[in-house]
């Protein structure tokens, strides 16, 4: 599930629901089943995780800190598991307009709080980004769990993937007081953009 907004809107049961669905859920059911996996002396455990683990977006950190979480659960159960003979691997769709992105900027609609205490009217905005044709990250899911292709992580689209990379290093130069009193850009495309916006060709 993905639970849209501001870290400090978002109330408490919306992100106790986020990770539970997202991260505890998961794990709970995979450690049957790779100890299942140990005693017959291989497997595979495909995480389907998102680039939102591996980058932020505003207004996305409650979903992405539970894929995050996703991430470090995958990389730490790979060495665990490698002696068992068991793979694991993660799949990380970008955004692919599959409804669910969009859906994820109307779960404030559900939110029992008091909405004047909101730093931001959520009616107003819309997932930041437009999206990609789905087909793809199914075909590599695909490939991913039947063992035919054997990277650990697997990004989707490939289009993405510098710009991925050159994200993840981006914190080391950030300075906390850069454009301090300034919107950055990439929250005011969530004013600007349209829902379900798919990516021009």
């Amino acid at each position: 599930v993905g639970e849209g907004g501001a870290t400090v809107d978002v109330p408490a049961d919306n992100i106790r629901h986020q990770f539970e669905v997202n991260v505890v859920g998961p794990l709970l059911l995979t450690q049957g089943i790779a100890k299942q996996m140990v005693k017959r002396g291989s497997g595979r455990i495909v995480w389907v995780s998102s680039r939102e683990g591996l980058n932020v977006n505003p207004f996305t950190g409650i979903y992405s800190a539970s894929k995050h979480a996703i991430e470090a659960i995958a990389e730490s159960m790979a060495d665990e598991l490698q002696e068992f003979n068991i793979e694991v691997a993660t799949v990380n769709p970008g955004p692919f307009l599959t409804g669910f992105n969009d859906r994820m900027f109307q779960t404030w609609e559900s939110w029992q709080d008091d909405p004047s205490e909101r730093l931001y009217d959520y009616a107003k905005l819309a997932f930041p980004r437009a999206q990609f044709d789905p087909e793809p990250v199914y075909a590599t899911l695909t490939a991913v769990a039947a063992g035919e292709v054997d990277t650990y992580r697997n990004l989707e689209p490939a289009s993405m993937l510098e710009e991925t990379k050159s994200l993840i290093m981006a914190p080391w130069d950030r300075k906390t007081k850069a454009n301090l009193g300034k919107r950055p850009d990439k929250l005011q495309a969530s004013f600007e953009m349209k829902p379900e916006t798919p990516v021009s060709k």
